[in-house]
Formats: structure tokens, C-alpha cells, sequence
């Protein structure tokens, strides 16, 4: 039966919190946050969350509110709870974001120039005082 978060206490509440943080650390140290969220969070509660970074990564790259409700078929009041996130109330979340993207970006860089060792990206990383001379193309 669901629950509302007012049934418990404000103690019991933020030693839930505290359980959860503790949890997420320790699995963050073992290198198992994946298979800890795929058995904690359901499918709709994985998606959801998905949902919401990717909103955050969306906002980041400056689409519009309509594009992001469009695509992701939320309400503009989804959007604009997150936006609020980002600017005010999490200030280290865009940062978070921002920081995940570069990883998984140089992470497919990476992954492109093993799998063509002559490509363009594969040049530019074997080269790169090379292209401050020559930055074409970009």
C-alpha cells in the first residue's frame, strides 16, 4: 500500500534518507550502483528519474520548454521544477550533469579511436598540440 511521506515521523523520515545516502555510498564504493538501483528503484521509478536528468542535460544545452515537453512528454511544470533545481535550490546538480557529460564524452572518444585507430577523433587525441595550430574542422 503506498504510503505518504507525512505517516512518518520527521525523524523517521530523515533516518529513511540517511539509510538510502549510506546505501548509494557504499554501492558507489563497490562499483554495483547500477545493479543497486535495478533492484531498488522499479522501471517507472528508473525511467522517471532517467527522465529527469535528462530533462536537466536538455535544459543545460538551452532547449526550449516546449521542445523538452514535446520530446519527453512531460508538463511544462515538470520542466520547470528542474530548471528551478539547477538555478536555485541544487546549485551542484547542473554542475553534476555537466561533469557526467564530459565523462561519457570522452568515454565515446575514446571508444572510437580503439575501434578506428585513423579516424578523425583518433588523430586528435594522438595529436592534440597539433590542432591548436590547425582546428579544423571542429
Amino acid at each position: 500500500m503506498k504510503r505518504k511521506i507525512d505517516d512518518l515521523s520527521l525523524e523517521d523520515q530523515e533516518l529513511t534518507r540517511t539509510l538510502l545516502m549510506t546505501a548509494a555510498q557504499q554501492a558507489a564504493k563497490n562499483d554495483t550502483v547500477e545493479q543497486f538501483l535495478e533492484n531498488l528503484l522499479t522501471p517507472s521509478e528508473q525511467i522517471m528519474f532517467g527522465r529527469r536528468i535528462w530533462i536537466a542535460r536538455m535544459l543545460l544545452d538551452g532547449k526550449q520548454f516546449n521542445d523538452i515537453g514535446a520530446r519527453l512528454h512531460v508538463g511544462l511544470t515538470t520542466v520547470q521544477k528542474i530548471e528551478k533545481q539547477l538555478l536555485d535550490e541544487i546549485p551542484d546538480y547542473g554542475e553534476t550533469i555537466k561533469t557526467n557529460r564530459r565523462k561519457a564524452t570522452n568515454e565515446r572518444r575514446q571508444q572510437i579511436a580503439r575501434e578506428n585507430p585513423h579516424s578523425f577523433t583518433a588523430l586528435k587525441r594522438k595529436y592534440p598540440f597539433h590542432f591548436l595550430f590547425f582546428p579544423w574542422p571542429k
